[in-house]
């Protein structure tokens, strides 16, 4: 099998990739029917010649290779017919900005796997970014408390080579006496932990978080039991996930109270707003900054206006009128950072735990025998034709 190691041509500057030299060396050694060969790259977080000195060819034409693996989706004019593709391609939401794509796809008779859905038999995702959006997500949180409250400005995440010189740069100010809540409890927000808990913030109960007053920062982490409640019955974190439209928010006392809102939260579409543009506007409202590291346009978060980038991540929005503001350019605005492609910034960390993660739990699957489905359950299309997990995207598929 000849695999091709891809470089990224969708996202401008996205300099991840889903191979490091680390991990094509293990490939090397323990999968001897599988040859590499390395895209060439003038951005990639990985050298050309990192790829050259472990005996890696690096090649500009990769039409000869059987596989081919990138990180995110490919440019559509760098399709090659016929070829097996992995990838985080966005379609399988019927994610209307790469419906074209996806046609493209198909008319190309191309096999299609998506990380998403590399998963274990109980549903589990095998290979994620999302540890390292929580990263980043927080630490731009914390780039804008120094900011919007202390004048002071620190680097951005993209300036540093990896999370001891992100910590680093967060240790050279102190954090005032904000409290800060955050929603979530997966990946992303155990990656949002990771940078307050370097910082030494002291966590308290949500109970605490909304009666007590403190001298000193806090946070306070909610899990979905303490921003929703039922309609009637109890509550039942099964039942949520399962219909979140029988639910309601309760996330009005933390609107009163908290300073700075880092939104890790996994949403569904029929589950309840976190507030709405009334309460925005309500004189209680008391956050001055949301890092939404979820960043649902049209979503949950109604100052989530737009998504943001890596070169000017955050943006303000005056709350009466629901206008987007210059950032950082009025006391009663809220600043909102929403960049939607957060582990770009942290490539060289983010690769290297992606790469070993494929390496462990799919790649199995993928050069040998696919013995326990995950190569299976992760394939939407199989020579341009959807599999029967994927059928309900015919429509979107063949959508005019």
């Amino acid at each position: 099998m000849k695999v091709g190691i891809l470089r990224e041509t969708r996202r401008w500057k996205d300099r991840r990739v889903a191979i490091t030299p680390e991990t094509a060396v293990m490939i090397r050694e323990n999968y001897p029917n599988v040859e590499l060969f390395v895209q060439t790259s003038q951005v990639r977080v990985h050298t050309d010649d990192e790829y050259r000195e472990i005996g890696i060819p690096v090649v500009e034409d990769v039409s000869h290779c059987d596989l081919l693996i990138g990180v995110k989706e490919v440019a559509p004019e760098t399709m090659i017919e016929g070829k097996t593709y992995i990838m985080f391609a966005h379609v399988a939401k019927k994610q209307g900005y790469n419906q074209g794509f996806f046609a493209e796809m198909a008319l190309k008779k191309i096999t299609l796997l998506d990380y998403e859905y590399f998963t274990d038999s109980k549903k589990n995702r095998l290979v994620a970014f999302g540890f390292w959006a929580g990263v980043v997500g927080s630490y731009y949180a914390f780039k804008g408390i120094a900011k919007r409250f202390l004048k002071v400005d620190i680097p951005g995440p993209e300036e540093c080579r990896d999370l001891k010189e992100l910590h680093h740069h967060l240790r050279q100010f102190k954090v005032p006496p904000l409290k800060i809540v955050l929603t979530g409890g997966g990946r992303v927000a155990a990656g949002a932990l990771e940078i307050i808990r370097e910082i030494g913030i002291p966590e308290v109960s949500p109970l605490d978080f909304i009666n007590r007053e403190y001298k000193h920062a806090v946070y306070s982490r909610l899990d979905p039991e303490d921003y929703v409640a039922p309609k009637d019955g109890t509550f039942s974190q099964q039942e949520f996930y399962k219909d979140p439209s029988d639910y309601v928010s309760k996330f009005q006392p933390y609107l009163e109270n908290a300073d700075v809102f880092i939104a890790c939260h996994f949403w569904d579409s029929n589950s309840p707003v976190f507030f709405t543009k009334e309460q925005l506007a309500d004189r209680k409202f008391a956050i001055s900054l949301i890092a939404d590291v979820s960043c649902d346009l049209e979503g949950p978060i109604p100052t989530t206006m737009r998504t943001s980038s890596i070169e000017e991540p955050f943006y303000d929005v005056n709350p009466y009128e629901l206008a987007e503001e210059p950032a950082f350019s009025h006391s009663k605005n809220v600043t909102v950072m929403a960049v939607d492609n957060l582990p770009t910034a942290l490539p060289l960390d983010a690769s290297r735990t992606f790469a070993r993660d494929l390496y462990t739990f799919v790649f199995p699957s993928i050069f040998g025998e696919d013995t326990e489905g995950i190569a299976e359950r992760a394939t939407i299309l199989k020579q341009g034709q959807l599999t029967p997990v994927f059928s309900y995207l015919d429509s979107f598929l063949n959508k005019d």
